[in-house]
């Protein structure tokens, strides 16, 4: 994937592939995001951090239009990807979310083979030749690290996995369609130490070739796969920079207050 040519950029001089401009959002009557502007650099990790409640999950979900699922939902400002509006009535919702993949906290593979599972958004799209399907499920099952662990059980129900199988599992069906963004809702908050790890480690691996975003409640690993971080209070952006700079030298005092642990 060629990096975007003439984006604005971050204050490293990275390309911006998504564009937050003056981003409200709204569930009812209650303002979830207020005039948030930020800019994701390509091929980084992009951390968002915060106490529950504070928007982050709203956010990361508006970047695919996930939210659009839930009734009484409105939103003002704009989200661009590449230069071009997600809101652009000539982009369709589906090739925006092929765009822009997603796994959520909680594993969700389907009922379904491991094999069957990472294929399943390419068999939607009409893909059936089988050579192709397995090349596809190799490679995203490597990518994600799980080829070793299932080379052998490709046929086997993919609840039958560990935990942290299943996320890894969840992760390579995200991919599998070429997805230029990962988004990553609290990926690791319910797998145990060890499968943390290789997610974190995964993580690292996957920015090579992907955009990620990432919410996490956990600072030490934002702290671990992040290059940037930006940190939300009260639906608020407070503040966006090198994570290594934010968790050692903030500018603002609430980011100080909530990293040292006097609340949140």
């Amino acid at each position: 994937m060629p990096a975007p040519d003439s984006k604005k950029t971050t204050a490293n001089s990275s390309p911006t592939l998504i564009e937050i401009k003056d981003f409200n959002f709204y569930y009812g009557e209650k303002q979830a995001l207020f005039n948030i502007n930020l800019n994701i650099p390509y091929q980084e990790v992009t951390a968002l951090i915060g106490p529950s409640g504070c928007g982050k999950s709203t956010l990361l979900r508006s970047l695919n239009r996930m939210n659009e699922l839930i009734e009484g939902i409105r939103r003002e400002g704009n989200i661009l990807l590449e230069g071009q509006s997600i809101y652009d009535p000539k982009l369709e919702v589906i090739s925006l979310r092929k765009r822009i993949g997603m796994v959520f906290q909680k594993s969700n593979p389907f009922p379904k083979t491991i094999y069957e599972n990472v294929v399943f958004g390419l068999r939607i799209r009409g893909q059936s030749n089988k050579s192709r399907l397995d090349e596809v499920v190799e490679k995203s099952l490597k990518a994600s690290a799980l080829w070793e662990e299932v080379k052998d059980r490709l046929q086997d129900n993919a609840l039958g996995l560990s935990g942290g199988q299943m996320q890894r599992l969840c992760i390579a069906r995200a991919i599998a369609t070429e997805p230029e963004v990962l988004l990553m809702d609290e990926p690791c908050s319910a797998l145990d130490p060890v499968a943390t790890a290789k997610i974190e480690a995964l993580i690292h691996e996957l920015k090579k070739d992907y955009t990620i975003v990432i919410v996490t409640h956990n600072m030490q690993q934002a702290g671990r796969v992040s290059d940037k971080t930006a940190f939300f209070y009260m639906g608020e952006l407070i503040e966006f920079d090198e994570t290594e700079k934010l968790f050692t030298n903030p500018s603002k005092k609430k980011t100080e207050d909530y990293i040292t642990g006097r609340f949140g």
